[in-house]
């Protein structure tokens, strides 16, 4: 008899903290892995004396299933995906659903959506947020695709989802079409590597500009949290600068310095060059990432390339840690508006009708980038659902300018002391190239013209084109006048 309300297939740990949390909301979950020794093994331990369903094929799931099917795919991204789509399709019926809940490329997305409502079922693309411990109590959960879909999954993903705000508002609401869920959850990725990027560099100054240690920075970690950069990610960087190895000495000291990635950091910025969007913070935190792993040949260059050694602040060390804490916040709040810049043109580009302010409480809680700041942005977004950009926004364009002496000496003082700020740094460039009215392109278009005939325009007339004959002999047809 079908009594299910939904199926899962990967009994990974998000597989299994996701149908965990299903049960503990009071529906029935049948439960699947390609390896069904995994089922019995989940059935006989975590799910004992629950509701929860072990299915031992994929027909034997699908039967398990109240109409219309829903079923929700925690595999790897990518060709898994495909592959359990198909295997699914014999036992589909008009109407029946297809949740892919992995980190995949928002494109793929787009793709399954038209190829499944071809085949009249629905399929929905979400981001799934907050690891193996949201998973389990409550987390950020993005869905979008097949919009018919959405009333059929509403009720168990905002069940399971995180709540945040004054009124507990699931963070889970409908994004848009197609791929927009996946979207969504790539540009959040994106933001998660710019801010850890950015706390790794305001530990790396107070450890090596201040020559404090681990345990003095847990505490200024800890005091922060209190404050306007209360976050996850600010909570667990005090958590783990305080852990002890076995020796007692700090574990994070004794930990390689080569960082590793999955790819939606590396997703994000190449679709920020694809929609033409200066995203540069994100980029720079994914080549931080690049560079950290070619340990060998810094290793080798630290032996022979020169630059500031040893050299320490002799200020009051209170004054430079205020510093640091201005630039990260000013900073993270330039990855923020840079984040929102490519959702709000990856929205025209698809014809997405993406609501930022849902989005930035769909972030408040449950996922890695959680913080009280996220609650700024839904308050601007609220205040004003046509903001061109977040650092046009009154609490932001107050936070910036309290910011401002402390991020400009931390970049000063960074490459003073040959101390690598490339995620504060790249923000202020950024922030100082938004706020000139006049930049240099100018030179560059005539460049550009001068070589290859490309064209320019003149100050006081948009749209119309021309050529100069730079030289007296380059002529006057423009690159613009045929194919080559």
């Amino acid at each position: 008899m079908a009594n299910s309300d939904i199926a899962v297939i990967g009994l990974a740990v998000m597989g299994q903290n996701l149908i965990l949390n299903m049960n503990d909301n009071g529906f029935v979950v049948t439960a699947f892995n390609r390896t069904v020794a995994k089922v019995d093994d989940f059935m006989a331990h975590e799910a004992k004396g629950t509701k929860i369903v072990g299915a031992k094929s994929i027909e034997e799931m699908m039967a398990s299933l109240k109409l219309p099917r829903r079923v929700m795919l925690l595999v790897k991204a990518g060709k898994a995906v495909d592959d359990f789509i198909e295997a699914l399709l014999p036992f589909t019926s008009a109407g029946d659903i297809i949740i892919d809940g992995g980190n995949s490329l928002f494109s793929d997305s787009i793709r399954r959506t038209k190829y499944l409502e071809s085949k009249g079922l629905l399929f929905i693309g979400t981001g799934v947020s907050g690891g193996e411990e949201g998973a389990r109590h409550g987390p950020s959960i993005m869905p979008g695709g097949s919009g018919a879909a959405w009333p059929h999954v509403k009720p168990i993903l905002q069940a399971i989802s995180a709540k945040a705000g004054a009124g507990d508002e699931p963070c889970c609401q409908w994004v848009g079409g197609d791929g927009a869920g996946h979207y969504v959850k790539m540009v959040h990725n994106g933001i998660e590597y710019g801010d850890m990027q950015l706390i790794c560099e305001a530990y790396h100054l107070m450890g090596t500009a201040l020559g404090m240690g681990c345990d003095e920075m847990s505490a200024v970690f800890s005091e922060w949290n209190t404050g306007e950069l209360d976050s996850y990610l600010i909570e667990i960087t005090a958590s783990i600068l305080r852990f002890k190895d076995a020796d007692g000495e700090p574990l994070v000291e004794k930990i390689s310095d080569t960082a590793g990635q999955k790819g939606t950091g590396k997703w994000t910025g190449i679709e920020a060059l694809e929609q033409g969007m200066p995203v540069t913070l994100i980029g720079e935190a994914v080549f931080s990432r690049c560079l950290s792993a070619l340990k060998a040949q810094r290793l080798s260059a630290a032996e022979v390339l020169s630059g500031p050694q040893g050299a320490t602040l002799e200020d009051d060390r209170a004054t430079f840690v205020e510093a640091i804490r201005q630039a990260l916040l000013a900073s993270k709040i330039v990855s923020y508006a840079q984040g929102f810049m490519l959702l709000q043109e990856a929205a025209r580009a698809n014809g997405w009708r993406l609501n930022y302010g849902e989005i930035s409480l769909m972030w408040r809680g449950g996922c890695i980038i959680r913080s009280a700041f996220l609650g700024k942005i839904k308050e601007a977004y609220d205040a004003d659902p046509d903001l061109q950009n977040l650092l046009l926004a009154p609490y932001f364009v107050e936070a910036v300018k309290r910011c401002q002496t402390g991020w400009r000496r931390v970049v000063a003082e960074g490459a003073r002391l040959g101390i690598p700020t490339p995620a504060f740094s790249t923000a202020l460039a950024f922030y100082d190239g938004f706020r000139t009215a006049r930049l240099p392109a100018n030179l560059l278009q005539a460049q550009r013209d001068y070589f290859g005939a490309h064209t320019f325009e003149r100050l006081g007339a948009p749209g119309v084109w021309e050529h100069a004959n730079w030289t007296g002999v380059t002529g006057r047809v423009a690159a613009s006048t045929y194919s080559a």
